[in-house]
């Protein structure tokens, strides 16, 4: 096949969820497929470009300033958030640069399958949106309800609120217009349904590169920072953000009554300054910021957590520590969408008392920790290789072909 891939970003370094299952996925189909890859061009990350060819067989970059938090640009696209009728979290992807070139492709090529990855470059597509798989990686609407029911005082519930209609009318829109949606659980897939009425979805699931994640003796012999606890994600992300705040806030207090010297490693990318501050004011608890590889954390943790009351999608995060042996702790926010089993292969627990109760269990408890961990291993193993899932996303590509 002939694909035609548009994205907002290109893939390195891989610090997202989404860019990991597109990448894992992506760099199987290239060694089988054509693959042309549109994206924005982030000149600090010169990185992503230069490596494009490990995915895709032509690249083709956008040049699209997107502000970012300190920049006077960020402030604008905060107003634009109140008076625009399109979410903020897609309008500052809207590239006239973008819908040219992909306009300009569709017109001197043939492909075989288009995909829009994410809904935010669907925009760019245009009317090719029609002809296009689009992949969503989240229930975007979801993610804006659940900051509103989360949120701290009324006037971030009525901005949240204000972003959450508009996000559902654009994301109901890209949906039907769409040739054919694909969602990462079931749980997604039913959510696509109900909200937007689509009759039609296909589920792709999670995958993890399970060689890559196993911990060995070798590898485990390494001299490192090694905490009791360890949360991994991208700290620019608010859904992660509230995670770490409720964790820190109400449950961690409550581990430390009975361990008062247990340490706490959040390790992902760009912590805000607010994150650092709480780093700050607890000796015990460590903001790693970038790492090169987040392995080492993982192999040397007595639990993961992903306290989790935002988001949408599936965490890639669980099936990565299960890969690595390390049990997992999470809300059922956290693990929605999961093949995953409570008490068998993962525990999940929603109230700061029951989350802290099931740390403390496996914290204290060795064997059942490694009983735990055990059986998450076997199950990612035997079920969520990449080559698995990159086979059914592939077939979904040949029964939703782009067309003329």
């Amino acid at each position: 096949m002939k694909l035609l891939w548009v994205k907002t970003d290109f893939l390195h370094p891989t610090t997202r969820g989404g860019q990991i299952r597109t990448l894992e996925m992506l760099k199987r189909l290239h060694r089988r497929h054509e693959i042309h890859y549109v994206a924005f061009n982030d000149p600090t990350q010169p990185e992503g470009l230069a490596r494009s060819n490990e995915y895709s067989s032509r690249a083709f970059p956008i040049e699209h300033r997107v502000p970012d938090k300190r920049s006077p640009g960020f402030a604008w696209q905060l107003l634009k958030g109140w008076l625009s009728p399109t979410p903020v979290a897609m309008c500052r992807w809207e590239s006239f640069a973008m819908r040219d070139r992909v306009a300009e492709l569709l017109r001197e090529q043939r492909f075989d399958s288009i995909v829009c990855d994410f809904i935010f470059p669907g925009w760019s597509l245009g009317d090719a949106l029609e002809r296009a798989v689009l992949f969503e990686h989240n229930v975007e609407t979801m993610i804006w309800r659940r900051h509103a029911e989360n949120a701290s005082d009324p006037l971030r519930r009525f901005y949240f609120e204000l972003q959450a209609r508009r996000m559902f009318t654009r994301e109901q829109l890209f949906c039907r217009r769409a040739r054919h949606v694909v969602a990462v659980s079931p749980v997604d897939a039913q959510m696509f349904r109900d909200l937007f009425g689509l009759r039609e979805v296909s589920t792709v699931a999670t995958g993890v590169d399970i060689d890559y994640f196993r911990a060995s003796v070798s590898n485990n012999s390494a001299v490192r920072p090694r905490f009791d606890i360890v949360f991994v994600g991208s700290m620019d992300w608010m859904p992660n953000q509230d995670a770490v705040r409720f964790f820190l806030a109400e449950i961690l207090p409550l581990i430390r009554r009975t361990i008062p010297d247990c340490s706490v490693g959040i390790v992902g990318r760009t912590p805000s300054a607010e994150m650092i501050e709480l780093g700050r004011r607890d000796g015990r608890v460590t903001l790693t910021g970038t790492v090169p590889d987040v392995r080492p954390f993982l192999w040397d943790a007595k639990l993961s957590i992903v306290p989790l009351r935002i988001g949408g999608g599936t965490r890639l995060k669980i099936y990565e520590s299960m890969a690595a042996g390390t049990p997992v702790v999470s809300t059922s926010i956290g693990a929605e969408g999961l093949e995953v089993t409570n008490g068998s292969d993962i525990r999940l627990a929603d109230t700061p008392e029951s989350f802290a109760a099931a740390c403390l269990e496996l914290i204290t408890n060795p064997g059942e920790r490694e009983r735990l961990a055990s059986a998450a291993q076997k199950l990612v193993e035997t079920r969520f290789s990449w080559e698995a899932v990159t086979g059914h996303f592939e077939q979904i590509l040949l029964d939703h072909p782009a067309g003329v």
